[in-house]
């Protein structure tokens, strides 16, 4: 059990030190600013309503990616029409915040793909619906299939998560992601705290993989 500890805690702290050396390389700075400033959102302000347009401007922006005295925006929030007719909340960043987390997520996406389920496709970069599908039907095509599949569905599930359980489990900076999630937002001109649930409109939200 010690053994076995000790090793997860070795890999653990070179985990670390592989996503140190990637969120301070200049160059997955320039890929985290060109991820952002090439998205559908690229025009879309956040509450300093500052838009990226020239090389200059990008260029700079990229070397302002800094962690020391980094301290999120509060996001702007946005109402979206949803095909039942009720309205979806969207929660934006500004583009420095949005190229933080898209710097972080570069570190943060070998980890995962790594440690997580084999089989689980949802908001996974390189996995798509089909891929499921075909899982699906190699698991229920055997002889010794379960004749029934279970359907469920988590009520609000992303605006309902528990910021310490993330906290706990997400292997990246935990400064960082407690910024992110305690950041809050602005409506009608009132700032609003945000103690639980992650935003819809952030690179480090699942419902944006």
């Amino acid at each position: 059990m010690r053994i076995a500890k000790a090793t997860q805690a070795g890999h653990h702290r070179k985990a670390q030190a592989l996503q140190w050396l990637l969120t301070h390389s200049r160059s997955a700075k320039l890929l985290a600013v060109h991820r952002v400033t090439t998205n559908r959102g690229a025009k879309t302000p956040g509450v300093d309503n500052v838009i990226w347009r020239t090389d200059k401007q990008k260029l700079q922006a990229a070397c302002n990616l800094k962690r020391h005295g980094y301290r999120p925006r509060p996001l702007r929030r946005h109402y979206i029409p949803k095909p039942n007719g009720k309205l979806r909340p969207l929660s934006i960043p500004t583009l420095h915040d949005r190229a933080q987390q898209a710097l972080h997520a570069l570190a943060l996406a070998p980890i995962t793909e790594t440690l997580a389920d084999r089989n689980s496709y949802g908001f996974r970069e390189g996995r798509r619906c089909a891929d499921a599908l075909e899982q699906c039907r190699i698991g229920l095509s055997q002889k010794t299939s379960a004749p029934w599949v279970q359907e469920g569905d988590l009520r609000a599930c992303f605006d309902e998560i528990h910021h310490p359980w993330l906290l706990q489990n997400v292997p990246m900076d935990k400064q960082l992601l407690a910024k992110w999630l305690k950041a809050g937002y602005w409506e009608k001109g009132q700032l609003f705290p945000t103690s639980k649930g992650t935003p819809q409109g952030g690179l480090m939200t699942p419902r944006t993989h």
